[in-house]
């Protein structure tokens, strides 16, 4: 069996030293060039497996390594090297093509784990085994409108390199599950998929959450502990609702992803970490930029890449196959018959604006099941809020929750079309949105607040569809 290749292209003579020396010892081949024009002589002559490429070179830069590699021989990795701290140059790489990046010194743990994860990607998109996962993979995401049919053309592409992705979108439009699919359909699928609601964690524990703890590094810290980023080594975190972070977490946060390490609170010494690093929240991080509630050095380490996910009134045309595959899924949990929508009860979904997305129409359709009588679903079952309806849709601002509209009516006198349980549910949820607010979006203190348990509330979150 021939030997895998590697090219390493660097004009710092100890730079190719250590990484042929460091590759021959994972039985790879090296070829050593010091720059562009030998690189394009060595290229034209083999294919290799993975590239090294500093940015800057005697007679060009590594820019044009990753554009030439990309057009000959797109199925090889490149990963650039790059000068301590110079994550501008970094951050172009990845946006012109390249898998990853390596930090000027070379930290030999961290380039053996990326050559490792490299040469998988290059072995399952010349075997084809990538193609064949990212279509199983892609059977969750319901959809064959032209919005969908881009998500998951971009989501395959995405897939193939490093970079940190940042994806946007409204709340329920399914942002954590096109974050697993670029994990499952890439190399790093082996690898563990850790995911954080960054709002859900309180301030005062995020850094311990984050990076870990040693014993006795502070009161109640009985034993060593990991942090998320030693649990997803080899594999992806997604930091959901990133814009929560408070600043201070954001310039820990950003030291993290640039210096690919971690400092555990209490620890002396910085431990590596392999993670690839996926974002989202359904706000507007670019207007928080500017009002300097996120920090711009952050926004645009974690948004290499940005990634839509179209709300669903949007993609219209997808509702019909939606439903049926949610009302199937619905029927595998609860033993029933699968059910069926009428034709005014289809009509009736395709008509309404959907400000709760995809989630909405889960939490819809879970209701409409428990309130029919057969396993036809009426239009009536579905009890859908009126003033949110497409034809009413200029009186009512898009970005307008549901239940602030629901809520209205039910201040008014309980007169909405959805009757007494509705008036009873928007009651409820002003209650528990009006509890999280104050506790700072803490379920636990939320659920005192409130004088029920922490179980009851996550009940009533999920059955209310409250983000």
């Amino acid at each position: 069996m021939s030997l895998q290749t590697v090219l390493v292209i660097d004009d710092e003579r100890d730079i190719r030293e250590l990484l042929t020396i460091t590759l021959g010892r994972m039985d790879l081949q090296v070829d050593a060039v010091g720059t562009v024009a030998d690189a394009r002589r060595a290229l034209s002559e083999r294919t290799y497996d993975l590239c090294f490429t500093d940015m800057r070179l005697p007679d060009g830069n590594g820019q044009e390594i990753i554009e030439l590699i990309s057009e000959t021989s797109p199925d090889t990795p490149v990963a650039m090297i790059t000068a301590y701290g110079n994550v501008d140059a970094a951050v172009n790489a990845l946006k012109a093509g390249a898998f990853d990046f390596v930090s000027k010194p070379v930290d030999i743990q961290m380039l053996r784990g990326l050559v490792r994860t490299a040469l998988r990607l290059a072995d399952e998109k010349r075997n084809g085994g990538g193609a064949a996962k990212a279509a199983g993979s892609s059977d969750r995401l319901i959809g064959d409108s032209t919005a969908m049919q881009q998500v998951r053309a971009t989501i395959g592409k995405l897939a193939r390199n490093q970079a940190p992705v940042y994806i946007a979108g409204e709340s329920g439009v399914g942002k954590e599950l096109v974050a697993r699919l670029i994990h499952e359909q890439g190399p790093r699928a082996s690898g563990p998929f850790i995911p954080v609601n960054c709002g859900a964690i309180p301030s005062e524990l995020m850094e311990s959450e984050f990076f870990g703890h040693r014993k006795g590094s502070f009161t109640g810290a009985s034993s060593d502990k990991e942090g998320l980023f030693q649990a997803a080594q080899g594999g992806t975190l997604f930091l959901d609702e990133v814009a929560e972070l408070p600043l201070h977490m954001q310039v820990k946060l950003l030291r993290a992803i640039q210096e690919k390490a971690v400092r555990p609170i209490g620890g002396r010494d910085e431990i590596p970490v392999d993670v690839r690093i996926l974002s989202a929240t359904h706000k507007n991080l670019g207007h928080l930029v500017e009002q300097g509630q996120f920090r711009q050095d952050l926004f645009y380490r974690i948004n290499v890449i940005e990634l839509r996910v179209p709300p669903l009134r949007e993609r219209r045309g997808d509702v019909p196959q939606l439903s049926a595959f949610i009302l199937k899924a619905l029927s595998g949990k609860s033993g029933e018959a699968v059910g069926k929508l009428s034709p005014g009860a289809q009509q009736a979904l395709e008509s309404y604006e959907f400000p709760g997305n995809v989630r909405e129409l889960e939490n819809i359709l879970e209701r409409a099941m428990a309130m029919s009588d057969g396993e036809v679903i009426d239009a009536t079952d579905l009890m859908l809020p009126q003033r949110t309806a497409r034809a009413s849709s200029d009186t009512l601002p898009a970005a307008q929750p549901q239940e602030h509209a629901a809520v209205s009516e039910a201040a008014a006198g309980g007169n909405g079309d959805g009757g007494l349980d509705d008036y009873i549910s928007n009651l409820e949820r002003t209650a528990i949105v009006k509890a999280l607010e104050e506790s700072r979006y803490n379920k636990t203190a939320a659920a005192r607040k409130l004088g029920i348990t922490f179980r009851a509330l996550r009940y009533k979150l999920k059955k209310l569809g409250i983000d």
